[in-house]
């Protein structure tokens, strides 16, 4: 087996301006925004990539039937904008597959006409947070004006830090290439799926991309997830004062 193979599905125009990366990370950030705008947008499925830098294991289907794990890379249209996604399960297994993937992403980027990557995901602060800021990073200066005018915050930015994976690489070594780059972090308590931070994070994406979708969906997912939440919270405060009592 090849160390990456991309696979197209069709052979015909596939261009976009855009690349929006929605990879695992922190909270499920990113990846829920992704695909919640994959389904919104009816995107089309156009290719598929599998590597041995990928976790050794298959997936099995609601029949039974294996498959290798692997990336998949969508076409999504809407209001005469367009733009691919960049989505699936799984990130490399080693630092080494990270940059592997990471230029082959960026190949497929430049051969489709990509300008510009947003690569989304979740900022964990240990804590459950009420309204989540969306933390930003651009490989541009020029970007920041335009990031900040849709929302997005810089307030991390002074002290410094780090983005580990595909959405920090493909900032990183697409800027050698002239790709512009913008990444967009949803703050997180980093312990749950995060689908309220995830329903901040695509207000600030729809409007530096000029796509408005439904966002229903994730707010009813957040809704039943701060339902859980609390119910887990009442337990676990149940039991502090049946242990009190006990002590008593």
């Amino acid at each position: 087996m090849e160390h990456v193979r991309v696979t197209f599905l069709r052979d015909d125009t596939i261009d976009a301006p855009i690349l929006i990366e929605g990879l695992p990370g922190i909270g499920h950030v990113g990846k829920l925004v992704a695909d919640h705008l994959i389904h919104e947008l009816d995107a089309e499925k156009i290719g598929e990539i599998s590597s041995l830098h990928f976790p050794p294991q298959v997936v099995v289907n609601e029949q039974g039937i294996t498959h290798l794990v692997s990336n998949e890379i969508y076409r999504g249209e809407k209001d005469g904008r367009t733009a691919l996604f960049l989505v699936g399960d799984f990130q490399s297994s080693s630092a080494e597959g990270h940059y592997v993937l990471a230029e082959h992403y960026l190949d497929i980027a430049e051969n489709l006409g990509v300008e510009r990557i947003y690569t989304l995901g979740g900022y964990g602060v240990g804590h459950l947070v009420e309204s989540p800021r969306v933390l930003c990073a651009v490989n541009m200066e020029h970007l920041r004006p335009e990031v900040e005018a849709a929302g997005g915050s810089f307030e991390n930015a002074g002290s410094g830090g780090m983005i580990v994976g595909a959405s920090g690489l493909l900032l990183g070594l697409g800027k050698a290439r002239g790709i512009e780059g913008v990444c967009l972090m949803g703050e997180t308590s980093g312990y749950i799926v995060d689908p309220k931070s995830a329903d901040s994070l695509l207000a600030v994406l729809s409007s530096l991309i000029g796509i408005e979708v439904d966002h229903t969906s994730l707010q009813r997912r957040a809704e039943d997830m701060e339902q859980i939440l609390a119910k887990i919270q009442e337990a676990e405060e149940a039991k502090n004062r049946e242990d009190l009592n006990y002590i008593g």
